[in-house]
C-alpha cells in the first residue's frame, strides 16, 4: 500500500513538473508572437507607405515603369509573407518573409538611387515627407526585430535547456528562427533627405 501511495506521489510530481515546463514554455512563445506583432505592425506601415511613395513618383519617373511595378510587386509578396508569418509563426515563414523583405530592400534601393536622378522628386514636400515616414519606420522595424529577436533568444534557451530539451519537441515546440535581414539598414542607408 505505501508503495503505490509513493508510486502515485512521483507520477503526481512528474505530471505537475511537465505542466510547469509546458505552461513556461507557452509563455515564452506568447512573448515571441507578440514581439513579432510588433514587427508585423511596423510592416505594414511600411507596406502602406510604400504605393503612395510610389505614386508620387510616377509623375516624374515616367520612364522607369519597370522599377516602380517591380516595387509594387515586391511589396505586395513581402505583405503576403508577412500575412503568412504571423498566421504561423514557423522557421519557414520567417524564412520567405526574411526573403521577400530582401527583395522589397533591394528594389527600394535602387528605387531611391534612381529617384536621386529626378531633382524635381527631390524636391516634391510629399515625396520629402514620405521618405522621413519611411525612414522612421526602419527605425521603429530595427527596434522591434531586436525586440524580437531577443524573445526569440529567451524562448529558444528555455526550450534547449535540460530537462526542458525532453519535453519540448514531444509537445510541439520548434526552435524558432531569428530575424536576420539587414533589408531596412539598406533602405536607411538610402533615405537621403535635403532641404
Amino acid at each position: 500500500m505505501i508503495f503505490l501511495i509513493v508510486l502515485l506521489a512521483l507520477v503526481a510530481v512528474l505530471i505537475i513538473w511537465g505542466i510547469s515546463i509546458n505552461n513556461g514554455l507557452v509563455a515564452f512563445a506568447n512573448q515571441m508572437r507578440n514581439a513579432f506583432s510588433q514587427i508585423d505592425v511596423q510592416l505594414q506601415r511600411r507596406y502602406d507607405l510604400i504605393p503612395n511613395m510610389v505614386e508620387t513618383a510616377k509623375a516624374y519617373m515616367k520612364h522607369e515603369r519597370e522599377t516602380l511595378e517591380a516595387v509594387i510587386a515586391a511589396r505586395n509578396q513581402a505583405a503576403q509573407a508577412a500575412k503568412q508569418a504571423k498566421a504561423a509563426l514557423t522557421p519557414e515563414t520567417m524564412h520567405a518573409l526574411q526573403g521577400a523583405e530582401n527583395t522589397l530592400g533591394g528594389l527600394m534601393s535602387r528605387f531611391f538611387a534612381l529617384s536621386e536622378s529626378y531633382p524635381d522628386l527631390k524636391a516634391n514636400q510629399n515625396m520629402m515627407q514620405l521618405q522621413e515616414e519611411l525612414s522612421s519606420t526602419e527605425n521603429r522595424i530595427a527596434f522591434a526585430r531586436q525586440s524580437y529577436n531577443d524573445a526569440v533568444m529567451r524562448y529558444n534557451i528555455k526550450r534547449e535547456v535540460f530537462p526542458n530539451s525532453l519535453i519540448a519537441p514531444r509537445f510541439g515546440f520548434r526552435a524558432a528562427e531569428m530575424w536576420n535581414s539587414e533589408e531596412g539598414a539598406a533602405i536607411r542607408k538610402n533615405i537621403k533627405l535635403s532641404f
